[in-house]
């Protein structure tokens, strides 16, 4: 059974496509992987697929919700970890915890419990009266994916959860989030530069480039349709070896300022 379901899904700056007919599905309780070079479209998907843009054309439902007409409730079915850092450096790691627990309307009988589970759960139950300021990198990345969790969402997207971390807190990182996968249910989605993450964690990768998908499967499938022996190398021979220079956030904000600039 799948809850993310994503048919022709298109998105347009001007004249520029960003999102080019894509169709992919994400089954209920999996760890998908969405890879590919930078500006090659998965940010902006991501951000429909979180309503932060509406798409110009296609369809996106999360655990049966239109994200186009049910925002709201897609909002409630979904946590989200940011690639750059989210979180009040000025407040404690309860604080952060209990801000968003309010904006999510978390029963207040419930609410106390729910940090105190979730923050020992990501070891910084002794750390909850720190300010965020005094935390580490692989903290505050551990603090975000407690505080996505909050409000029992059924699909945890992460963006680029682990960049720049050291090669232990990325490991910690993926056993919190298989043992939630496991136990809990969440269906997790997740961008990464590091291959052999979604080698080993994920159960479907799909690869996007250029604005469309050009490949879709299990690590095994693409290693076999592409006739290479690791994921790295699969997706080295459907996206090229050329350097990317510029993510698609980059490009679409220099669109749409170079566009607003045309119409004075």
């Amino acid at each position: 059974m799948s809850i993310i379901e994503v048919k022709n899904l298109t998105k347009k700056f001007g004249d520029f496509t960003a999102v080019k007919d894509v169709s992919f599905s994400v089954e209920k309780g999996g760890i998908f992987a969405f890879l590919g070079p930078n500006g090659a479209g998965k940010s902006t998907t991501i951000k429909m697929l979180t309503t932060l843009l509406t798409p110009t054309s296609g369809e996106l439902f999360i655990d049966g919700h239109d994200v186009k007409k049910n925002p709201r409730e897609v909002r409630h079915s979904f946590g989200i970890v940011f690639q750059d850092p989210s979180l009040d450096d000025e407040l404690t790691a309860y604080e952060n915890m209990e801000i968003h627990g309010v904006l999510y309307h978390v029963k207040k009988e419930i609410l106390k419990e729910r940090i105190k589970q979730l923050l020992e759960f990501v070891e910084l139950w002794d750390r909850k009266n720190s300010l965020v300021k005094e935390f580490s990198g692989g903290m505050k990345r551990r603090l975000e994916i407690a505080r996505g969790l909050l409000h029992h969402p059924k699909v945890l997207f992460l963006d680029e959860p682990t960049l720049g971390l050291d090669p232990q807190t990325r490991n910690h990182m993926w056993k919190y989030l298989s043992e939630l996968n496991k136990t809990e249910g969440i269906t997790v989605f997740f961008t990464t530069h590091y291959m052999e993450e979604a080698e080993r964690i994920a159960d479907q990768i799909a690869i996007i480039d250029h604005g469309s998908i050009v490949a879709s499967g299990n690590v095994e499938q693409l290693k076999t349709s592409t006739g290479t022996s690791s994921l790295e190398e699969a997706f080295l021979k459907l996206t090229g070896r050329n350097i990317r220079d510029e993510d698609v956030s980059k490009t679409d904000a220099m669109r749409m300022r170079h566009q607003a600039w045309s119409r004075k």
